[in-house]
Parts: structure tokens; C-alpha cells; sequence
């Protein structure tokens, strides 16, 4: 790092009960007080260099004594950086780097040592010193932009600080992805040591600024235009890191936060929402997973309502990359559900409406072939994510039958090959509420295709006392429908089922994914069947009753009945 040297007598200052003093054959006839420090020197080399001092000299008493006090209230830099300004004058030897540069640079501003009172004075040459080496070096420029943090109005005032944010993204736009040999940092308590930069080696030294000024540095990078968006949104990434690391317990909910945490929780939400202004617009330029990281964060730290809006939109243009885990945001309230529905609603609907359309069958060209092909994954991803996110939030016993339904109808039809997942979904869902009507079933089993469940579904779909009579009946009518229009007979596991015998063992082993509870095997088929058999029994004799069932579904039993009691 660059560093001047300005003076060249030797360092007298010396310390007296408390009063720091320096050598002279001259007696001392001024007192400086800055702060609580008093400064036994001298008016002529003093006087001669600061015009503020002159104007306090001659605004003050006359004393009686042969010393004149002078005080000084606010002194930026404090007692440290007043000596430097009283050696410069003294003709001692001082040393300026960039660590100590915007407090001289603010203390000589404060003296008014300016070229007017005399000729190369202080200011003149620190200026010269930080436009000629220091914000040409990307080290220097960093460290200093980091120091004028303890003064920000007057290194506003003089220019400092928007200089060197101007130096240090005028060297990321100039060279955004270079890739160098390994160069000497510096950290802030002046340790060396040596890295090797790597692409996108900028994002990791302007992690080290605070927000406020990292939000200004990249907001002249982002206009620039010249920094590619993945670049500049793994540069976003390297920061949250360094600054939000300890979200994880809080944005899986794990963690309760007391009074206490307020005051971090405010600190962290300061942080946080000038990240996300700072969004690139291109899609792909932060991952879906970064996204709803800090979605969740957002929520835990009660962001602004803009901040999660722009997450949850962003996100869902992107959500054929999520995990079920990404998109299961915590609800920071006491009451309602424990996850927040909404905002996933929210994405989903941004995801229909802006992300990948319908595969079309007349295409004419390669592209739009492989487009469609690409979208029609695409939407079956998300499908396949929110089946299993409705399995997940199926379990909360707060989650109101219209909600769950209307995520699941958020897919579009041709999105879902099959409808296995969405069953076992519903399945928790019944099974979690217990209290529901009949009608509120019988509403919520119709979002289900019954021609989309596999034969391992209806088979469990069969024996599932969750379900109603007519959903069973409608269930082994398409399976039977299915065996028919394939020109086969009925697969040997549904007769298993129509006829009470023991299962193949491969039909055993299968649909095993749900609860252990729901799960069937050969013990349990003659038992369920007993109970369907009743039940049709039951409803064959209210059949038999034209005026409360109409004739077709008595049809349906002739048919199917046959089978069972073969």
C-alpha cells in the first residue's frame, strides 16, 4: 500500500502530567484543548498554517497569564489526528496512508489549512497524495472509502467519499472478470496477506464495505452496464454471506427471537433490503435457491412489503429450480398457518403468467420444438413441486381447504402426467382435518383426475376409508375402463382387491411413499374388501329405491358387482 512522508525533524512531543508538550528552546504561549487532551505549543507555527486558529486567537479574551486556551468542540479524528496536523506544522516527520488520510484530509478541513494562509500547505498535499497514488490503487481506494465511515458528513463535504466510490467501480467496469496473478491485501488493522484472484475476485473485497456504501459503489457498477448480471449477482451472493451469515436457524424457523434481538433484527433488515434493490432484472442472474433464501429472511425480519414482493416475483419466474425445502417459508406470526401460503401463491401465479407456456403440437421449426419441449419440463417440475409442497403443508391442521385447493389448481392440467402425488396430498389433507363435511370432500376429491392415478394409486385410492363411496366406485370404474380399452383383462392386483385374495408380492411393495398407517398389504385386503362390499351392499339396497337414486348408477353396480362376488 502507498504512503507519504511529509516533514523531517525528528518527533519531540513529549507527555507532562497529563499535557503533551514539545521540545523548544521557545517558551510555550498556547493551549490547545481537543476534547479532553490539553496541548502545550506554540502561536507562530500554529498561527501561521490553520486560519481557523487565527480567527479563535483573535476572537477570544485577553488573558493575564502569558498562555492563551483555545478550544476546539467536535475535532474530527479526535487528539491523533489534531497531533498529525501540529507536527505538519511543526515540521515533524508524519506518515499518511490510507488509513489515516480521511481523518488528516477532515482535520485540515477543520483547521482551514488551506493554499490562501500559505503556500503547500496541508491540504494541498494530501490531495495531491490521494489523487496521484491512493485512488489508483484498488487496495488503497477500499481502505479509505471504508475510514470515511467515521466522518461521513465532512468527507462528503470535501469529496473523499465520492471519489473513491467513483475510482473503485471505474476498476471493477474496466475489468469485470479479469482473472490476475495473486496480489497483497491489506485488512483494517493493517495485516498483510496474499490471494489469488479468481473471477469475480471484486465481489469478495466490496463485501468488506458496509451497506450504505457498498449499495452506492454497486449502484454506479450496475449502471455501468459493462459487468455481466451472473457476475454482478454472485458479487450480491459473496456479500449476503459476509453479512447475513447467521440466518439459517432463524429463517427455518428454528430460532424464537426475544427483545433483545430487536436491535440485530433492525440491523439485518437494513441489510437486507438494499441487497434486493440491487437485483439484476435478467432471469438466471442469481439462482431460485438465493432468492428464496432471502424470501425467507425477509419474512423472519419483517422486510418491507416492496422487498418480499420483489422476491416472490422474481423467484416464481424461476421456481421449475426449486426444492420443496426452498419453497417452505416461514410464517412469523402466532396465529394462521405455519407457513407462508400466500406468498407461494403469489409465485405460482407468476410462474403460469410469466414462465414457460403450453407445448404446442404444430410447430413448424427446430426451435420452437425445443423451446416447447423445455417449457412443457419446465411445468412439469413445478407440478411435481407443488404436489409434494401440498403433502408438506397438508400436515398443518390451520391450512383452510380453500388455500390448498387453489395452489393445486394454480398447475395447469397438461402439466401432470399423473395425479399419484396430488392423492397422497389430499390424502394428508383428510386425514389432518378429520372434521370436514361430506360436501367439503366430496369438493375437495374432485381437483383429482381419477384416469391419472397409476394402479398402485387405485389401489390404494380402493381401500381408502378417507375416501367417499362414490370416489371408490369411480375409481375402480376407470381402472376397469382402462384394462378395457388397453384390450386386456383387469390388472391381477385389482382383482386381488375385487376378489379378497392375497396380493403378488410385487404389488405389496408398492405405493409404499405414504404414512405407515395408510399403507395396505395382503392382510389388510380382505378386511377392506368386507367393508367396500358392505358398503356397495348397503347401497345396492338403496338402489332398489327409485325415488332417492337414479337408475344409472345402479348400472354401474351390475357391472362392477358381478366381478366381486364371482
Amino acid at each position: 500500500m502507498k504512503f507519504m512522508k511529509l516533514g523531517s525533524r525528528p518527533d519531540t512531543f513529549y507527555t507532562t502530567e497529563a499535557v503533551r508538550s514539545v521540545s523548544c528552546e521557545v517558551s510555550s504561549d498556547l493551549i490547545i484543548q481537543v476534547k479532553g487532551s490539553r496541548y502545550l505549543l506554540h502561536k507562530f507555527p500554529l498561527l501561521s498554517k490553520c486560519l481557523r486558529l487565527q480567527r479563535l486567537y483573535a476572537e477570544s479574551p485577553e488573558s493575564t497569564s502569558e498562555l492563551q486556551l483555545i478550544k476546539l468542540h467536535g475535532f474530527p479524528g479526535g487528539v491523533e489526528a489534531f497531533e498529525l496536523c501540529a507536527k505538519f506544522c511543526y515540521g515533524i516527520t508524519i506518515t499518511i496512508s490510507a488509513f489515516n488520510i480521511v481523518s488528516i484530509r477532515c482535520a485540515a478541513e477543520y483547521l482551514q489549512m488551506t493554499e490562501d494562509v500559505e503556500k503547500g500547505n496541508l491540504i494541498y498535499k494530501v490531495e495531491v497524495f490521494l489523487n496521484s497514488y491512493i485512488l489508483q490503487g484498488w487496495r488503497d481506494s477500499i481502505v479509505t472509502l471504508q475510514t470515511t465511515k467515521a466522518f461521513p458528513s465532512l468527507s462528503e463535504e470535501v469529496g473523499v467519499t465520492g471519489r473513491c466510490i467513483e475510482a473503485v467501480a471505474s476498476r471493477v467496469l474496466a475489468h469485470p472478470d479479469k482473472v490476475g496473478r495473486a496480489y497483497s491485501c491489506y485488512s483494517s488493522n493493517g495485516t498483510e496477506s496474499h490471494r489469488e484472484r479468481t473471477k469475480g475476485w471484486w465481489g469478495e473485497d466490496l463485501a468488506e464495505l458496509e451497506i450504505d456504501l457498498y449499495w452506492r459503489v454497486m449502484e454506479v457498477i450496475k449502471c455501468g452496464g459493462k459487468v455481466p448480471a451472473r457476475l454482478f449477482g454472485d458479487a450480491l451472493r459473496a456479500y449476503a454471506s459476509r453479512w447475513l451469515p447467521n440466518l439459517g436457524k432463524a429463517m427455518d424457523g428454528e430460532g424464537e427471537g426475544d427483545d433483545d434481538d430487536g436491535e440485530v433484527d433492525s440491523r439485518n433488515r437494513q441489510i437486507l433490503e438494499p441487497i434486493v434493490s440491487l437485483l439484476p432484472a435478467e432471469k438466471g442472474a442469481v439462482s431460485c435457491g438465493f432468492l428464496l433464501k432471502l424470501l425467507k429472511a425477509a419474512n423472519v425480519l419483517k422486510a418491507s412489503v416492496s422487498s418480499k414482493k420483489e422476491l416472490a416475483t422474481r423467484a416464481g419466474i424461476q421456481l421449475d429450480e426449486a426444492t420443496v425445502g426452498d419453497i417452505l417459508l416461514p410464517r412469523c406470526c402466532e396465529n394462521g398457518t405455519r407457513h407462508d401460503v400466500d406468498t407461494v401463491l403469489v409465485m405460482l401465479e407468476e410462474f403460469v403468467w410469466r414462465g414457460p407456456s403450453p407445448p404446442r403440437v404444430d410447430v413448424e421449426f427446430q426451435e420452437m420444438r425445443r423451446s416447447s419441449s423445455a417449457s412443457h419440463t419446465s411445468n412439469r417440475k413445478v407440478a411435481k413441486l407443488v404436489d409434494r409442497f401440498l403433502q408438506e403443508i397438508g400436515k398443518d391442521a390451520n391450512l383452510s381447504m380453500s388455500k390448498f385447493i387453489s395452489i393445486a389448481q394454480t398447475v395447469p392440467e397438461f402439466a401432470r402426467l399423473n395425479h399419484d402425488d396430488l392423492y397422497k396430498a389430499i390424502d394428508v389433507y383428510l386425514k389432518e382435518h378429520p372434521e370436514l363435511s361430506k360436501g367439503e370432500r366430496k369438493r375437495l376429491w374432485q381437483i383429482l383426475d381419477y384416469k391419472k392415478l397409476s394402479v398402485e394409486a387405485c389401489m390404494h385410492a380402493a381401500q381408502n376409508e378417507r375416501l367417499p363411496l362414490r370416489v371408490v366406485v369411480q375409481v375402480l370404474f376407470f381402472e376397469q375402463a382402462r384394462a378395457s380399452m388397453a384390450g386386456s383383462q383387469l390388472p391381477n392386483n385389482m382383482k386381488v382387491l375385487l376378489e379378497g385374495q392375497p396380493t403378488p408380492s410385487k404389488a405389496k411393495a408398492s405405493f409404499n411413499t405414504l404414512p405407515p398407517e395408510d399403507q395396505w398389504s395382503a392382510s389388510s385386503i380382505k378386511s377392506s374388501v368386507s367393508t367396500l362390499k358392505m358398503k356397495l351392499a348397503e347401497d345396492h339396497d338403496r338402489v332398489a329405491k327409485p325415488s332417492k337414486m337414479p337408475s344409472k348408477p345402479k348400472r354401474i353396480f351390475s357391472k362392477l358387482w358381478p366381478i366381486s362376488t364371482s
